[in-house]
Formats: structure tokens, C-alpha cells, sequence
């Protein structure tokens, strides 16, 4: 074990907290509409990644007492029928909240099925409706690893005002979204990519920094401001089998003051997230009172 005199961000223990405050939620619909928020969840072929990821959201939803839908299609079915299958999911009232989970085969189009989802029950946030709604700070729901990110660093008391955050990645999942919510917080951001010369320079001058890239080990202590807060969003698996992040954890544990590990950092969170979206798109849908979340 490191030895290290940084705070380990622990999402784990964040997203079992606001667990509790799900399931609060969740007894108050069922008290008004009879029945518990559902989550559909649309998976495509036998890509072993995504079945891991569907069994651990279909865990999380049965932990919080959400019903759980699952469609388990071929991997050869055609664009028509999937979109057809979520035109119908679409028009079910008793399904709040619809995924497709990624990636998809090769000759399936993913933005035409996630655009094919109603923005209402989009949990994911990736419609690009929702993405309209989060720039103009009218989002209902928002992408679930940056919605994480914030509520992880709101759940240890960080505050982003008068800070400077350095997002290093700029997806349309992670970055992009991320740098929006980070400025709503009133943080100053910059947005660095594989493109940036010299990234040193830039994470050496980050308050929070925040790494999303997907290359193990791209952010080494002597790249970390001392005393910045680091959320590693990265998860990659070495030859040796070992899954690291993006940041280099020995070397910058002893430089932050606040580190999120891989695994056990931003992952839980995510999961966390999409069964608060899908209590929130359940409670609009049904026009009862959206319950305030935890997040700032």
C-alpha cells in the first residue's frame, strides 16, 4: 500500500450515501403513483464489456428498489428494428427512463438510436436536446460521469467558485458536458486535449483537475498543482490484468490533496447518477414534485 498524506475521494461510500437519499425518493413516487420509477435497458449482441456494465446497473436498480427492464437483442438485428423497439419503450408509460447501451455493433448508427430515445426519459443526457437544456442550465437530465463528478466533489465539501479547473479530455460523454456544469459552478475553466502542447503546463495549474482520456498513467506528480484536488476518470486494464486510471496514483498522491482512486472513484458515481435520473424522469413524467437532489 502507498502511503500517501492525500484524501481519497471514495465513491463508493459518496454513491452509497446518496443511495439512501434514492431510496427516500423512491418510496415518496410509489406513494403517489402506485408503482416504482423503471428503467429499461436496451442491449445489442454479446460484447462482454457492456453485459458487465448492464448486470451491474441491473444490480444497482434492484439495491434501490427500481423496476428493471432488460432487452437482450441479436447482434445482427437491423437499424429498423431497434429503432422501432425503442419507438415503442418510448410510448410506455410505465418505463421512465431508456438506454442503449454502448458501443454498438458496427452497422448500427449509436447517434441515430440515441437520437430515436424521447429526451425525457434519455437518462444517459446524451439527446441532443439535453445537451441544449445543460448549456442553457435547463437540463432535467444530465449526462450521469459528469453529473457524478460534480456531486462526488460537492459530496467531500470542494467548491469550484473562485477556482481553476483543467479538464484534460474533451468527449462528448465526459469533457464537454463536465467543462459546462464546472462553469456553472462558477469555476474557470480550460479544456486541454491530444492536441495541447506542453499539457504540464496547463494541469500544473489546476485547482482541480480533472483527467478523462483513457491512456494509463498520462498525469505524473510533477504535472499536479500541490495541494490540487485530481478525479481520474480513466480506466484502462494493463497486459498484466492490473486497471490503472489515467493518473499515475504514487506519484501524485503525494502532490494532491484529494485523489479519486481507480477503481472506486468516478465509476460508482455514474451508476449513482443514472438511478437519480431515472427517479427524476419518472417524477416529470408523472407531473408529481421533483424531489431536490444533493448535487449543487
Amino acid at each position: 500500500m502507498i502511503k500517501t498524506s492525500c484524501q481519497l475521494l471514495d465513491g463508493r461510500a459518496a454513491a452509497t450515501a446518496i443511495e439512501k437519499k434514492i431510496l427516500s425518493d423512491i418510496e415518496e413516487f410509489k406513494k403517489n403513483s402506485g408503482r416504482p420509477p423503471t428503467l429499461s435497458v436496451v442491449l445489442v449482441g454479446e460484447h462482454a464489456p457492456s453485459q458487465i456494465y448492464v448486470s451491474m446497473k441491473q444490480k444497482a436498480a434492484e439495491r434501490v428498489g427500481l423496476g428493471f427492464q432488460l432487452h437482450r437483442l441479436q447482434s445482427n438485428i437491423k437499424e429498423i428494428a431497434l429503432t422501432s423497439l425503442i419507438g415503442e419503450i418510448n410510448r410506455d408509460p410505465k418505463i421512465d427512463g431508456l438506454i442503449v447501451q454502448l458501443p454498438l455493433p458496427p452497422h448500427l448508427d449509436p447517434r441515430t438510436a440515441l437520437n430515436t430515445i424521447h429526451p425525457d426519459k434519455d437518462i444517459d443526457g446524451f439527446h441532443p436536446l439535453n445537451i441544449g437544456r445543460l448549456i442553457t442550465s435547463r437540463a432535467l437530465l444530465e449526462p450521469c460521469t459528469p453529473k457524478g463528478i460534480m456531486a462526488l466533489l460537492a459530496h467531500y465539501g470542494i467548491e469550484c467558485i473562485h477556482k481553476h479547473a483543467v479538464v484534460v479530455g474533451r468527449s462528448a460523454v465526459v469533457g464537454r458536458p463536465l467543462s459546462v456544469m464546472l462553469l456553472r459552478a462558477s469555476a474557470t475553466v480550460t479544456i486541454c486535449h491530444r492536441h495541447t502542447v506542453d499539457l504540464g503546463s496547463y494541469t500544473k495549474l489546476a485547482d482541480i483537475l480533472v483527467v478523462a482520456v483513457g491512456k494509463p498513467h498520462l498525469i505524473t506528480g510533477n504535472m499536479v498543482k500541490p495541494g490540487g484536488v485530481v478525479v481520474d476518470v480513466g480506466i484502462s486494464r494493463l497486459d498484466n490484468g492490473t486497471i490503472v486510471g489515467d493518473v499515475d496514483f504514487e506519484t501524485v498522491s503525494r502532490v494532491a490533496s484529494h485523489l479519486s482512486p481507480v477503481p472506486g472513484g468516478v465509476g460508482p458515481m455514474t451508476i449513482a447518477m443514472l438511478l437519480s435520473n431515472t427517479v427524476r424522469a419518472a417524477q416529470h413524467l408523472a407531473h408529481v414534485k421533483i424531489l431536490p437532489e444533493w448535487s449543487p
